[in-house]
């Protein structure tokens, strides 16, 4: 059953032959099934005497194809089925030794040449209706999003679609001013709030805040809760919409990657459209941000942008070593007492497991390793360096053409250093336009900036197998470059940002949007036969998109109906807690 019936339930899932069945028993015909079987008997021990006479293929082809006729003539289908399935099969052989010999080939460390054939396809779907007006709505929901500038954009994004799951009016989600990095930015400081809400404005209705008139019509305060991670839409139509029915405002705490993954394809759209449509930065940061962009391309024809994340509070969170003996070891255990409950982790074996970032000098052993020359220019988003320069210089060494943001322009940017969100928003926008993007761990801003890179035609995003890698770069002094670089070259294959790498549906929605569609056939006119299904190995691959909602628009139902079906059959509601 679609999640929207659900939504609007409350406004009303090869034998043997049997010889016995003859059953003849007089014994002229007896003698003679006798006689039969012992000259079959006969038969067969002279056979194995002698060389058996071969049956000519030509006749058993002629055979099979007559026996194939007879059986088309009486069903009328069999014969069109079998030659669906043949060019099917053919297809999909095809399809995978082009896949597996694409596999195979040398890989464009610079950009994808697939990258043409995709675009990102966030468009209103015609039947997806208009949102509900503020009045008509069912209540107001206040968001609280959590953690630094992109783990707050996924609350925000998510935000946009569980407002609409719920037909409600979804206020300016607020920003959380008490994580680690201490930035008390609000919305307005650091996105463009009055695009937002336009944007958007067909399909959540948005305002800035609850107005006075019906804060003082209500009885209690907001009702406060905190959801499980990736919660289904299901989770908020059972469990948020009835409180929010009865008390009119809910406000959801702690509010980062709690909607899961798979949606309805409509809502998934909406998704796109909030995450790389609707937020927009401010003027000043876009500003800033496009003039670093502008310094960076008139310097070289392409740069890479690299997110080091190597800061303290990184290395500490992920409880590996890093080399530099008991000073390292007292001062990140310092920092992960923060953390109350992380376990006590095996620095070896987080490293053998691949769940280590790498320290600068590996990162750009592996660019190295990959192809980059050495007059390559870089852009190093990054905070904080553990370990500062002294742990950057192998780094610069490798790649002297190094820049910051801070060395592009430190006049421009001292209004913004006390705000960590919004020096994140400008290294946003500089990887974002970077030729290639490097990651160096799973955290927020690689998800965020690899998913919108998908979707701006799967621009190159460079992942480190950081298991594989772990063990070459243990044993590099025991191997020369070139066997070095080969075997980087082997490790990297699937993390180098290709169509291919995870099918659509799969994965985080966030880093693997599933918006993202294939160009038409009419683009590669020119391209025929194998040509073309060489280029376009991923024809199929939209058919295995892993949604179990699709065709279905949840919140989209009768109010009127939903309020009758809700009086009809008064809902359970958990005991309040958490004002």
């Amino acid at each position: 059953m679609g999640v929207a019936n659900k939504a609007w339930r409350l406004s009303l899932l090869s034998e043997k032959p049997n010889l016995a069945l003859s059953n003849q028993s007089n014994g002229k015909h007896y003698q003679y099934n006798q006689n039969i079987y012992n000259d079959w008997r006969w038969w067969r021990s002279s056979a194995t005497q002698q060389h058996r006479r071969k049956v000519p293929w030509s006749l058993v082809c002629g055979l099979m194809l007559f026996g194939l006729g007879l059986v088309s003539l009486f069903t009328g289908h069999v014969a069109s089925d079998l030659e669906w399935y043949s060019q099917r099969l053919v297809k999909r052989s095809l399809f995978y030794s082009r896949l597996e010999g694409r596999r195979r080939e040398a890989i464009d460390i610079w950009k994808s040449k697939y990258s043409n054939l995709f675009y990102g396809c966030s468009e209103r779907g015609r039947n997806f209706p208009p949102a509900v007006r503020e009045r008509a709505s069912n209540g107001y929901l206040l968001i609280a999003a959590s953690g630094g500038l992109n783990q707050q954009r996924t609350g925000i994004t998510d935000a946009v679609v569980v407002a609409r799951i719920l037909n409600a009016t979804l206020v300016v989600p607020e920003l959380d001013h008490h994580s680690y990095w201490k930035d008390d930015s609000d919305f307005v400081n650091i996105f463009d709030v009055d695009w937002f809400i336009s944007y958007l404005a067909k399909d959540v209705t948005i305002v800035k805040r609850v107005p006075d008139k019906v804060m003082r019509s209500m009885e209690k305060p907001p009702y406060t809760m905190r959801v499980p991670r990736k919660s289904p839409p299901e989770y908020y139509l059972d469990q948020v919409l009835p409180i929010l029915l009865r008390r009119r405002a809910v406000q959801l705490t702690k509010f980062d990657y709690r909607l899961a993954s798979n949606l309805d394809e409509e809502l998934q759209k909406l998704r796109c459209r909030a995450n790389y449509h609707a937020l927009r930065f401010t003027k000043p940061i876009q500003e800033i941000g496009e003039r670093l962009v502008k310094k960076m391309q008139k310097m070289a024809k392409r740069y890479i942008a690299i997110h080091l994340r190597f800061e303290p509070d990184m290395l500490a969170f992920s409880g590996c070593y890093f080399g530099g003996g008991e000073k390292e070891r007292f001062e990140l255990g310092e920092i992960r007492k923060r953390w109350a409950t992380l376990p006590d982790l095996s620095p070896d074996g987080e490293r053998e497991r691949g769940k280590c970032p790498l320290t600068p000098h590996e990162v750009g052993l592996m660019l190295r390793a990959l192809g980059f020359a050495n007059d390559t220019y870089l852009y190093v988003a990054s905070g904080e360096i553990y370990g500062g320069e002294e742990t950057l210089r192998p780094l610069r060494e490798l790649f002297p053409n190094f820049y910051t943001k801070e060395m592009l322009a430190i006049k421009e940017l001292k209004s913004f250093f006390p705000f960590s969100s919004r020096m994140a928003a400008i290294d946003y926008i500089v990887c974002d336009e970077s030729d290639v993007f490097v990651t160096n761990n799973n955290g927020n801003m690689a998800k965020i900036l690899a998913g919108r890179r998908r979707y701006a035609g799967h621009k190159r995003t460079i992942r480190p197998n950081a298991k594989k890698l772990s063990a070459l770069f243990k044993a590099r002094d025991r191997m020369d470059w070139d066997t070095f670089a080969k075997k980087v070259k082997a490790s990297q294959r699937g993390f180098m940002g290709e169509p291919d790498e995870v099918r659509p549906g799969r994965g985080d929605f966030h880093e693997y949007p599933s918006c993202i569609c294939e160009k038409p056939f009419t683009d590669d006119e020119n391209r025929k036969g194998e040509d073309l299904l060489s280029d376009r190995i991923h024809m199929n691959l939209k058919e295995n998109v892993d949604s179990k909602y699709v065709g279905e628009n949840q919140g989209d139902k009768s109010l009127q109906r939903l309020k009758k079906r809700s009086i009809e059959e008064p809902i359970s509601f958990k005991r309040e807690q958490g004002h």
